[in-house]
This record gives C-alpha cells, structure tokens and sequence, in this order.
C-alpha cells in the first residue's frame, strides 16, 4: 500500500493504493465543510441518503463479486427514513463491500474508491469535486511520467550491460 497527497482548495487529501485501484481519502473532504458536524457525522449523512446507496450498491454489484445483494436490498428500503442511520463499517460488514472502508491509526480515515470518492465530493461541494478531479488526474499525469523515465532508465542500464557483455 503506498501513500500519496494531492491538496485541493488548501485540504491535503490523502490517497492511498490498494490492489491496484486508487482510494481517496473522502473525511479529508469535510475539512472543506465549516460548521459543528463531525467528518463522521457528514459521511453518515451522505451514507443514509437513497441515491447514495443506490450507487455504492451499484458499484458493488459490478466490481465485486462477493456483495451480500440481500443485504443492500435491506438497506436500500429503509434509505432515507428518519430512523436510518449507517456507518462505513456497517455497510462494509454486512454486504461485503470493498469500495469504501474505515482505516484507523497513521493515515486514518474513510477512504473511498476513487469513483465513490467524486461521488461523494458532489455532496461536499460541486467547485471541490471539480478541483479534486483536476488534481487527481494531474497526479496520475505525473506517475506516469515518472514510469516513463523509470522505463527508459533500465531500458539504458540493460543496453549498457548488453553492450559491455558482447566484448
């Protein structure tokens, strides 16, 4: 797992790489958010409204084979009434989820596959979900110069064997 920052509107946004899909820090997201909620009680807000469990259960559904369907189907009845509530680590035990979870300690936080993860920034703030795309892909512009130049690197290096070992 390997650990990057990108900063969007003055919020440094934790990312993280896990399997190789990229997982974005979504209660860094909150910082953008003035007022007395808590980064948790925003993400639960976001996690009890219906369109929100429709998505993450259809992203579930095509990236993950093993998600409890039973389960969100549950839960996806009950969105939006006044006596739901969900947390990250809920959603995550009960249907298997893979696409957002909660990390404790040295980069804490709930992170969120980056598809969830712009989801989620639409209700934080559309200007923020912007910016964080834009950022976003201009770190991915940049790894992939760097795997350019780390290619081209050891492509030199073996020549420069092959060509000593011919004499």
């Amino acid at each position: 797992m390997t650990n990057k920052m990108i900063e969007v509107q003055n919020i440094k946004v934790n990312i993280t790489n896990m399997n190789d899909s990229d997982y974005i820090c979504i209660s860094d997201f909150t910082k953008f958010k003035e007022g007395k909620s808590t980064s948790d009680d925003i993400i639960r807000n976001w996690l009890r409204n219906r369109i929100t469990l429709e998505f993450l259960g259809t992203w579930e559904s095509i990236y993950n084979p093993n998600f409890n369907s039973v389960e969100f189907d549950g839960f996806k009845k009950e969105a939006g009434l006044h006596t739901f509530t969900m947390s990250v680590t809920e959603w995550c035990n009960k249907t298997n989820a893979i696409g957002i979870y909660s990390k404790r300690g040295k980069y804490g936080g709930t992170y969120a596959h980056k598809d969830i993860a712009f989801e989620f920034a639409s209700s934080i703030s559309p200007v923020f979900k912007l910016y964080l795309i834009k950022e976003f892909e201009r770190l991915k512009q940049l790894e992939n110069q760097n795997r350019e130049w780390d290619v081209k690197k050891n492509m030199n290096k073996e020549q420069l064997l092959n060509t000593y070992r011919c004499y």
